[in-house]
């Protein structure tokens, strides 16, 4: 993505930010189609001709026009529910290239999947290897599984988004998953097909990945003297990005600091989302209120938590930036961005210095990642629309809801409720 003023205006691969918002209003969620195309293929050239599959986590963002620009790069899709394998299906995409992670698969979704063709499953309990290979039996489809390995490792990220400790849901002890795997190789309706970790989200320092995956591979290796030969190692993903002074490695870094560790005859799966799409989309919002009180300023726009949630769940950072370029020695306020919703908790920017007026438009960056993907109907607030920037100009790749959208399956209820008995 290339956002940078232009005569002024703040532009987003050359398409003025102000124009998109008078066209679709705010709040409004655009994204570069090419700045997240590039970051796809540098995961995928970073490999070279090493065997991977690069299965772009869609919990990050599951916008089909994105899954179906990245589907056409080649790549596959690492999903956490029914819904989003619905999706990535919806777009065309192959099952087979589907991994489906996530702790709390329930029986119809596991069901599903068999049915579709996913291409691995990947294990985090011993209950759900046993529901699965019921359903398997059930189905008489053979489960291709991966057991996740929690290898209780620090990622030194939000604990909220670590995954890899020993006190966090994910996963299973090595201990438990050499059992797991014995177990698998007996059942006749699971195939075990390769081992996965995955110990966070937002890393900035490769050595705790490698760490995980050091010991994954090991694991695999132990696996195939007791004659259970695995076909792919899956690292994970959960490579940072910039959001404010944060300094993550390059993915050629990190991809080649894996491949040092896996030995040539593994296939590499890798599931990245924030680092392809994270830094390649912004949310538009203008500028309702400005409020002084005895303790502090308050800029209140029409954005708010439900519309983008991260701040207030994870006390996150978002660089906040004028779509208009203020003019040299304009007034600045010191002063926190809020949002109409009635929480204390609503609030997208905190100790910020920024020129705004009622009636600026302001451009919240970074927010291509777990930003849209949050958002809920808090308040009565329809979500707002999103707009892929692409190389015919800004597209519209979501309408915005309306609140009529909100209250139909209620109205219908209502009618029956008033029909005649």
């Amino acid at each position: 993505m290339h956002c940078d003023y232009v005569d002024g205006q703040l532009t987003l691969d050359g398409s003025a930010l102000a124009a998109i918002a008078e066209r679709y209003g705010t709040p409004c969620y655009v994204y570069s189609r090419a700045g997240i195309e590039a970051r796809f293929r540098a995961y995928d050239e970073a490999f070279g001709a090493r065997a991977h599959r690069v299965c772009y986590a869609v919990k990050a963002n599951d916008n089909l026009s994105i899954i179906r620009a990245l589907g056409r790069l080649g790549a596959g899709f690492d999903i956490v529910s029914g819904g989003e394998l619905e999706r990535v299906l919806a777009t065309g995409a192959p099952a087979g290239n589907v991994v489906f992670s996530g702790v709390g698969k329930t029986a119809a979704e596991i069901q599903r999947a068999l049915a579709a063709g996913v291409g691995c499953l990947n294990v985090e309990s011993a209950a759900e290897l046993a529901r699965i290979a019921a359903a398997a039996a059930a189905t008489g489809r053979t489960a291709a599984i991966a057991i996740r390995v929690n290898p209780d490792i620090d990622a030194g990220t939000h604990p909220y988004i670590s995954t890899g400790l020993k006190e966090n849901k994910f996963g299973v002890p090595l201990d438990e998953a050499r059992a797991l795997y014995r177990s698998a190789r007996d059942n006749p309706w699971i195939e075990p097909r390769g081992v996965a970790c995955h110990i966070g989200s937002q890393l900035t320092t490769i050595a705790p990945v490698v760490a995980a995956v050091r010991e994954v591979v090991a694991l695999a290796g132990e696996l195939a003297a007791e004659d259970i030969p695995l076909a792919h190692i899956d690292v994970g993903g959960g490579l940072g990005i910039r959001y404010e002074d944060e300094q993550p490695p390059a993915i050629r870094a990190l991809v080649e600091a894996l491949l040092r560790e896996v030995p040539a005859h593994y296939e590499v799966v890798m599931e990245p989302g924030r680092s392809i799409v994270g830094e390649c989309g912004v949310l538009l919002t203008r500028v309702e209120y400005v409020k002084s009180t005895a303790a502090r300023n308050f800029v209140i726009v029409d954005a708010a938590m439900n519309d983008l949630l991260r701040p207030a769940l994870y006390d996150a950072w978002h660089e906040v930036l004028p779509c208009t370029a203020p003019a040299p020695g304009a007034h600045t306020l010191e002063c926190d961005v809020v949002g109409p919703v009635c929480e204390s908790g609503d609030w997208l920017a905190r100790g910020r210095t920024l020129v705004a007026a009622p009636g600026d438009l302001l451009a919240v960056m970074s927010a291509g990642a777990y930003a849209f993907a949050m958002a809920s109907n808090y308040n009565a607030r329809p979500r707002p629309p999103e707009v892929l920037v692409e190389a015919g100009g800004p597209r519209l790749v979501r309408a915005r809801e309306r609140v009529a959208d909100l209250m139909r399956d209620e109205l219908e209820r209502l009618s029956e409720e008033e029909a005649p008995k």
